[in-house]
């Protein structure tokens, strides 16, 4: 089971078109890679390559 991460100021930003973008603050706190080729990744997946 996926533990849940509260939501705090500087976990997200919303982009011009009205998304919720997670930053590098929130991904570090969730402590994994999800693999999405998310914006603000501090793990290095590369979506291209699929790989880390």
């Amino acid at each position: 089971m996926k533990k849940i991460i509260p939501i705090e100021e500087g976990d997200y930003y919303l982009t011009p078109e009205g998304y919720r973008c997670f930053t590098e603050q929130y991904h570090l706190k969730r402590g994994y890679c999800c693999e999405s080729g998310c914006r603000h990744c501090p793990y290095g997946f590369n979506n291209k390559s699929k790989t880390t």
